[in-house]
């Protein structure tokens, strides 16, 4: 008997057993029992020993596939290496000297967590150097290169003894065509597999708060149809009998074109009569709310929800492409499905009367994002309602101190840093904050601090009252060190710039993020956009920085382990400093090296694609990435908030099923790949 017939013996002896192993791993798992044994029906099981090299460009067209039953596999891809740093963007540096702006061949020859397979460009043309990752038990190769029909780009090598399931190309394809699991697997690799953790959580959410409708739900299914117009000119009281007459809360006021213009509400009739003798023959328009707030009608619940939060109002116009009004979705029908109540408590914190009314309110955001979390909502909606709900917080432990201690008289706008500044806030917060004043005329700003610094103390003092815990770094308003004029503050950043100590490249990952929420805001944008113009010139600051950031790797060796985080609780990996920063850092950067001012990871990202930095589908990857792994964190903190613990920021991979622990690795394994793009962007 041969080595194939031997391989294939083992195959049918161990069948069972097979099956039981490949049930562990996506996307095998999720495929019907008779398409899984199918493709075992037709394997044979092969032998590497250690250095043996599987496949390789050489070896031309690919006509296996192979599943890792034991050991791994290490794929080994040729990238560019010797690229340089040109104003602030790389280019490689090809024999003749002349820059080359093509892309960057960092993808590997299985699928990105976009899904998308990765199509490599011409590395072979350049000069090469090996990257590597790691393809474990339960995982297969090489999809890219089966489907498109040609040699794989990589060199897949054995790393120890390792024994793989390897198919004829006619058998896979037979199964990509018969299995729709496996098909989407092939053509969206990750992703796919990302949908089935989220389709998991809605189906949580269903057995949870019984049968609701996702956020995700266009606004035009909400929409009331046909909603109740007038034109600017009706009289007052005709108006309010046409809303009493249809039973309705609102009216729009349109123009001829029905473009909404105004609109006037029951609350309004309040305000009117309120304020005094009414002249309820006069127009409309003249007690109507004027430009109201709009969204198009493929707009999410979610984002309704998000911008009548936002503005304090209780309905939004519906509108068509050519900006003409379909419906009015009204909080009440957010409320009346159960969706959320985000809304409401916005407002009662923006309100509350004292301190101790904010602290009590302040207890539901937990229960509004474990709410949220369980319909599915994504990690960047989650993130943008916490932010948004401690920003009111914030804005009312202000305007409440203010009013307890009296106005200081000196105009002063406050700012937050690091993770608030990124609008990026979890349940787990401390304070990143200052102050910039601008000194009245006749006092120094030595003077203008010493009035605000008590202020600042009891602005800090109550908002770790509210949970927002003291900085241990002393990040905040109260420290002199942070309370500075706005010459002051552009003074301060202009030589954080220019010295790159250590210190200085340590606290960029904070002051680098930093964005007004209470006072004037148009001097601190400015002063911000000043200051990323400096560092865009700056590319050696840059080139610090992104050095530095390397300092974070993310925590996978080069088997597709997980490397726990030091001290601690033991077998641990922290999802924050090892899993999200690394994105973070990457993120910052690349977007200050190309002028980009906005702070949010995710919008930077989209930046850099809109300035042709970074490839769509990588930027797709990485974003996908970065949002599992700030997922898993808050349903970590939503686990521990429910069981009384203490929130932290480690996870034990242990802990989580198969799935989540390789949509984990994937999400590492691209924040390495962000990181290597840094490298050569960097020439680090």
């Amino acid at each position: 008997m041969n080595q194939e017939e031997t391989g294939k013996s083992a195959v049918q002896q161990n069948i069972r057993a097979l099956m039981a192993f490949l049930g562990q791993y996506p996307p095998f798992s999720q495929m019907e029992s008779a398409h899984t044994a199918s493709l075992l029906e037709h394997a044979v099981l092969t032998f590497y020993a250690d250095g043996d090299i599987i496949l390789s460009p050489e070896l031309g067209i690919v006509d296996h596939f192979y599943i890792v039953k034991q050991g791994n596999v290490r794929g080994e891809r040729k990238s560019i290496k010797n690229r340089s740093l040109v104003n602030g963007t790389t280019s490689a540096i090809p024999g003749n000297g002349i820059p080359d702006n093509r892309a960057v061949p960092d993808q590997s020859s299985t699928q990105n967590t976009s899904g998308n397979i990765n199509q490599s460009t011409d590395a072979e043309s350049t000069p090469p150097s090996n990257t590597t990752f790691e393809i474990s038990p339960g995982e297969c190769f090489p999809i890219a290169a089966l489907v498109g029909e040609r040699a794989t780009r990589t060199v897949h090598r054995a790393s120890g003894d390792t024994f793989c399931l390897k198919i004829s190309r006619n058998h896979f394809v037979n199964i990509f065509t018969q299995s729709a699991v496996f098909r989407d697997f092939c053509l969206r690799g990750v992703s796919s597999l990302l949908d089935q953790v989220n389709r998991k959580i809605q189906s949580k959410a269903v057995e949870t708060l019984g049968n609701q409708h996702s956020l995700d739900q266009p606004i035009a299914e909400l929409a009331i149809r046909n909603p109740i117009v007038c034109t600017p000119d009706l009289p007052i009281q005709k108006a309010i009998a046409v809303m009493h007459s249809k039973n309705v809360g609102s009216i729009i006021i349109t123009d001829d074109s029905r473009q909404p213009k105004g609109i006037f509400t029951l609350r309004d009739v309040r305000r009117v009569i309120a304020e005094g003798p009414c002249d309820f023959d006069a127009p409309i328009s003249s007690v109507m709310t004027h430009n109201p707030k709009s969204l198009p009608y493929s707009a999410s619940a979610f984002e309704a929800a998000l911008l009548m939060a936002k503005h304090h109002f209780a309905h939004v116009c519906v509108i068509d492409e050519d900006k003409k009004l379909t419906g009015v979705v009204s909080e009440r029908d957010l409320f009346s499905l159960q969706r959320v109540d985000l809304v409401h408590l916005a407002r009662a914190i923006a309100s509350a009367p004292s301190m101790v009314t904010l602290l009590s309110i302040r207890k539901d955001i937990t229960k509004l994002i474990d709410t949220m979390i369980a319909y599915g909502a994504a990690s960047q909606q989650l993130n943008h309602i916490i932010t948004l709900l401690n920003d009111y917080t914030v804005v009312r432990v202000i305007e409440l101190t203010v009013k307890t201690f009296g106005d200081p008289g000196i105009p002063f706008t406050w700012l937050v840093f690091g993770s608030e500044g990124r609008k990026e806030q979890t349940l787990v917060t401390d304070q990143d904050n200052g102050i910039l004043f601008q000194a009245p005329p006749g006092m120094t700003d030595e003077d203008a601090r010493s009035l605000l610094l008590p202020l600042a103390k009891e602005i800090n003092t109550r908002l770790d009252e509210c949970g927002f815990t003291w900085c241990k770094g002393n990040i905040m308003a109260s420290n002199p060190d942070l309370c500075r004029s706005a010459n002051e503050w552009e003074d301060w950043y202009y030589r954080f710039i220019s010295t790159n100590t250590p210190e200085n490249l340590l606290n960029s990952s904070i002051f680098l993020d930093m964005r007004p929420i209470w006072g004037d805001e148009k001097a601190a944008k400015e002063m911000y956009k000043r200051v990323v113009s400096a560092i865009q010139k700056n590319t050696l600051f840059q080139k610090m920085m992104a050095a530095c950031a390397l300092h974070h790797r993310p925590p996978l060796n080069m088997f597709k382990g997980f490397i726990y985080a030091k001290g601690g609780e033991k077998n641990t990996i922290d999802l924050k400093t090892q899993g999200l920063t690394p994105f973070v850092d990457a993120a910052r950067i690349l977007s200050l090296g190309q002028g980009i001012v906005e702070s949010n990871t995710i919008d930077r990202i989209h930046a850099l694609v809109k300035c042709g930095t970074m490839d769509s589908k990588d930027a797709n990857a990485w974003i996908e990435s970065y949002g599992l792994i700030q997922l898993l964190r808050m349903r970590n903190h939503q686990e521990l908030s429910r069981t009384g613990k203490a929130l932290t920021n480690r996870i034990s991979p242990s802990q989580l099923n198969q799935l989540d622990q390789r949509i984990l690795r994937e999400s590492f394994r691209q924040a390495k790949r962000l990181q290597h793009k840094l490298e050569v962007t960097y020439a680090l």
